[in-house]
C-alpha cells in the first residue's frame, strides 16, 4: 500500500533521519496499519454510538485542596538551585527558531 518513496517523503516532512532498513521496515508497518484500517472501514457501524473508549473507565481522583506549606526554608533547601526565596529552573524559552 505504501512504498519506500512515500515513507522517505513523510520522514523528510517530519524531519526524521531514517536509513534504508528503517524505510523498508516502516513501509511494511504502515502498510499493515493501513490494511487494518481498510478492514475496519468495511464494518457496519451505523447503529453503534460514538465512544472515546472501548470499555467504560473512570479515573478515581481526589479534589485539589490548597494547603499552606509551613516550612518554606526546608522546602527551598531541597531545590537543586534557588535564588533567594524562589526555585531557580533552566530557561526553556528562547528567541531563536
Amino acid at each position: 500500500m505504501i512504498d519506500r518513496e512515500q515513507v522517505r517523503k513523510v520522514a523528510k516532512l517530519a524531519r526524521l533521519e531514517i536509513n534504508d532498513a528503517e524505510e523498508e521496515q516502516m513501509a511494511a508497518q504502515i502498510s499493515s496499519i493501513l490494511e487494518y484500517f481498510q478492514q475496519l472501514s468495511e464494518l457496519d457501524t451505523e447503529n453503534v454510538s460514538p465512544t472515546t473508549r472501548a470499555i467504560d473507565v473512570s479515573n478515581i481522583t481526589r479534589a485539589d485542596e490548597l494547603k499552606p506549606y509551613l516550612d518554606r526554608e526546608a522546602m527551598l533547601q531541597q531545590a537543586p538551585d534557588r535564588d533567594d526565596d524562589y526555585f531557580k529552573v533552566p530557561k526553556i524559552l528562547s528567541i531563536e527558531e
